[in-house]
């Protein structure tokens, strides 16, 4: 196809002003791929890592960006070409999270190419906006607490990382319980069976009570090591510097989750015989149908904190930056 359309591309890198609308051409499909006119889009931490050029990586892993580039990995829309071989047919709607962890998703803008085995099928009763938020944040929920369905090697893995199983006589503490990935942890831990601790600001604590959080800890006002013990599960969506305060509150034989790896004493967990492991989430439309089911029966929900229009992209990233986000934000697409 010919033509043009309207897409957020990234010239330099920087803050969110460096974002820029431009007109660029329609990507073309080939074998194993369709095009979809974008409905939604939405944003996700490595969106404003790779604006900021990936600073937080260590040089010798940071891949290749070619400026310049269209960011963006999470989209909801219609099917409008069909490549050889996708299996999906025109009309069809669909979502996913577009081949992460390359950063050549290109999802902020008005149409994309997607392989065909990263999506599926957006569910009924579920809108764009809803399922945009979904991919990145559901698949890292899922791929830590449920099932991993990829290999991940060293040095994002420098262990194997296999999830726990989950049920009635289980506790999970989620930390950063009301952002993306942690409103889908509690949700996860709840289907399974789990008694759930959210660790989050008491703004959150209503929110997070209807999602099914047990046990609200704010811990603006609380530390969750003074009033919670004997956790089977700890999934640290905050992850980084201070995941290793969590590691008191493990029981013996449990498991450590940071979602952004972080240092812990590791003679301790070897002592105590707690797993501490973390994984790369990896696009996968199979896995996405499955959460898309449970999506689709209300037994997960979208926490949607904001929507912006594809134009304002600027100002959704500098709505990320301040923090304190409920749920996804999210890029509309006219």
């Amino acid at each position: 196809m010919t033509g043009t359309m309207k897409a957020v591309r990234l010239h330099e890198h920087g803050g969110p002003e460096v974002l820029r609308l431009d007109e660029v051409p329609v990507p073309e499909v080939g074998p194993g791929e369709v095009r979809v006119r974008v409905r939604a889009v939405g944003l996700n931490p490595p969106d404003w890592y790779l604006r900021e050029g990936m600073t937080k990586i260590p040089p010798e892993l940071r891949p290749r960006l070619d400026l310049p580039l269209i960011p963006g990995t999470d989209v909801s829309g219609v099917v409008e070409e069909v490549g050889e071989g996708a299996g999906w047919a025109v009309g069809d709607e669909v979502f996913g999270m577009l081949r992460f962890p390359s950063p050549g998703g290109s999802a902020y803008a008005e149409q994309v190419v997607a392989p065909a085995t990263d999506l599926a099928r957006k569910p009924a009763g579920v809108d764009h906006v809803q399922a945009a938020g979904a991919p990145m944040a559901g698949l890292t929920a899922w791929q830590f607490l449920i099932a991993l369905g990829h290999e991940v090697a060293p040095p994002f893995q420098p262990r194997p990382h296999h999830p726990v199983p989950l049920g009635s006589g289980t506790t999970v503490l989620v930390n950063g319980a009301a952002g993306g990935v942690g409103h889908f942890a509690v949700q996860l831990a709840r289907w399974r069976g789990a008694r759930v601790v959210a660790v989050a600001s008491g703004s959150h604590g209503e929110f997070l009570r209807g999602l099914g959080a047990d046990v609200v800890v704010d811990y603006t006002r609380e530390r969750a090591e003074d009033l919670v013990d004997e956790v089977d599960l700890v999934l640290d969506a905050v992850g980084g510097e201070a995941t290793g305060r969590f590691l008191p509150l493990v029981r013996r034989g449990g498991a450590l989750f940071p979602v952004f790896p972080g240092p812990y004493d590791v003679a301790e967990a070897a002592r105590r015989e707690v797993t501490v492991s973390a994984t790369q989430v990896r696009a996968s439309g199979a896995q996405l149908a499955e959460l898309g089911a449970l999506l689709g029966s209300g037994e997960v929900r979208v926490g949607v904190d904001s929507v912006f229009p594809l134009a304002d992209a600027a100002a959704a990233h500098a709505r990320a930056e301040r923090g304190h986000i409920r749920g996804k934000i999210v890029l509309v697409v006219d």
